[in-house]
């Protein structure tokens, strides 16, 4: 039987791990009333200020302020935040609270990994890249940071090929992010 050689595109190796996004769902949230409504709703105002509620479906960390605003985290897509906002939304209203009509949320951050498909000399990387826009100090830690201004991402890059874009605000900075970084180790004679 025949092995299957073929090498996944790196464009196709792109995966979304985590979207953080924020909202505001009311002016005002009690959330000692609020916590003890749900079931599930973790609250310690002396630890963390806020309740931290994890839902299953989709499978997201709410952190619930009484300013009304809301950080959701763990989201793998844009689809999987928005239902989980609305998820939320009527949660809350169905216990009474007065909820924003339509919230909407506001991406913060989206991690992103990738493989670019092979190996890759760091060494070589730090000094054919801009020297300027590198971290890398192997002692410290084994991958090369390199921040991009355009998109403005974070990109870890590990000898393996591996690679974790951080501080995306749309799917297509990743994908932009991986194509020049691509483009520069091309130009290098990395890749």
């Amino acid at each position: 039987m025949a092995m299957n050689t073929m090498k996944i595109k790196p464009e196709e190796s792109l995966h979304i791990e985590n979207i953080v996004a924020s909202t505001q769902v009311a002016d005002y949230l009690d959330l000692r009333v609020l916590s003890s409504k749900i079931k599930d709703a973790d609250y310690d105002w002396k630890r963390f200020p806020g309740v931290v509620l994890r839902m299953q479906n989709p499978k997201i960390t709410a952190l619930i302020f009484s300013s009304g605003k809301v950080v959701l985290t763990g989201a793998k897509s844009t689809g999987a935040l928005s239902q989980g906002l609305m998820v939320l939304s009527d949660k809350l209203r169905s216990l009474g609270f007065d909820i924003f009509k339509k919230p909407a949320y506001s991406v913060q951050n989206i991690v992103t990994t990738g493989d670019l498909g092979n190996a890759i000399n760091l060494n070589e990387a730090a000094i054919g890249l801009n020297l300027e826009k590198i971290e890398y100090e192997p002692e410290l830690f084994p991958g090369l940071i390199y921040r991009l201004e355009n998109p403005k991402v974070v990109i870890l890059l590990y000898s393996s090929g591996k690679l974790i874009i951080i501080g995306c605000k749309t799917p297509d900075d990743a994908k932009a992010a991986l194509q020049k970084i691509i483009f520069q180790l091309h130009d290098i004679g990395l890749m």
